[in-house]
């Protein structure tokens, strides 16, 4: 089917979402619920043969390839378990796409840049990621490009349903009166419910290629973000700023460098039609929504 027939009526069963247990999986999950929806424990993406039966079988119109390592740490301490999922996984996820003939939707990442740029990176940009992530990551865009029809879309600090940092900001804050938050760090935060309603816009509007999705309104640091969960949530905790160093100090262990900005330009989609909200509206209906105390 070509990617300009689209419509929504072609999702739905004609969605296929690998990495189904993820923040965005979910969300995707939440707007698309006759989709197929696979998890690790349904689809090991490093199965090359499983891929192949898989979406051969469940013969989808779009494939939404969320699945990856995204432990950025770990990845320095394993980089070849790193390439086998976000590399080789993604090969045999956008071949076995192409050959059902179905548009590839590859998620990528803020990582595959240097973040040493102040103004936000646009999608012609030369990249130059400083981690095993980022690396392995940008990998797989080249590999989502080299088979068929494909949308790769770069986001930045994803939160929604499961674990991430606005849960454990809270968490701490639950039990604390001041948490240390990285200060030193800029970027855009990302609604996963509202990077999911954009993936599918865009891809039922025909785009391919590459694009910069994520949350809209004036970039942010982890600090920032950790005040906006908190004032959501009605905390009286007080965030406590501090640098990159000061919070890595005592860590043992390989510790993958984080982009110092990352704050991704995002005119191209806009261009489009489609946008994401503001992020710190998004940061309180996430918090007012899905963060309530456990009884």
């Amino acid at each position: 089917m070509p990617v300009e027939a689209l419509t929504a009526v072609t999702l739905g069963r004609g969605l296929l979402v690998t990495g189904a247990g993820g923040q965005l999986g979910r969300a995707l999950g939440r707007i698309e619920p006759r989709a197929v929806l696979l998890d690790h424990s349904r689809l090991d993406v490093c199965d090359p043969e499983a891929v192949a039966d898989v979406i051969a079988g469940a013969r989808p119109a779009v494939v939404v390839h969320a699945a990856a390592w995204t432990n950025v740490d770990a990845a320095e301490s394993d980089p070849g378990g790193a390439h086998r999922v976000n590399v080789d996984g993604t090969r045999s996820v956008a071949r076995a796409a192409a050959r059902a003939g179905a548009l590839l939707v590859y998620l990528s990442t803020d990582y595959v840049f240097g973040g040493d740029r102040h103004e936000g990176y646009r999608e012609t940009d030369a990249t130059g990621p400083r981690s095993v992530y980022g690396r392995t990551k940008l990998a797989g865009e080249a590999e989502a490009a080299a088979f068929g029809p494909h949308l790769v879309v770069r986001t930045s600090w994803v939160f929604g349903e499961g674990h991430n940092f606005l849960r454990s900001i809270l968490r701490a804050a639950a039990t604390r009166d001041e948490v240390a938050v990285v200060d030193d760090q800029r970027g855009l935060p990302t609604y996963a419910a509202d990077l999911a309603g954009a993936l599918l816009e865009l891809a039922e509007g025909g785009a391919e290629g590459l694009f910069h999705l994520a949350g809209g309104g004036e970039p942010g640091s982890w600090a920032d973000l950790a005040e906006a969960a908190l004032a959501a949530a009605d905390s009286p905790a007080r965030v406590r700023r501090i640098s990159t160093a000061e919070y890595l100090q005592g860590r043992a262990g390989p510790v993958a460098a984080r982009p110092a900005s990352s704050v991704l330009d995002c005119r191209k989609a806009a261009a489009r039609g489609v946008a994401l909200r503001p992020w710190r509206a998004a940061v309180a209906e996430y918090v007012r929504a899905e963060c309530r105390p456990s009884p």
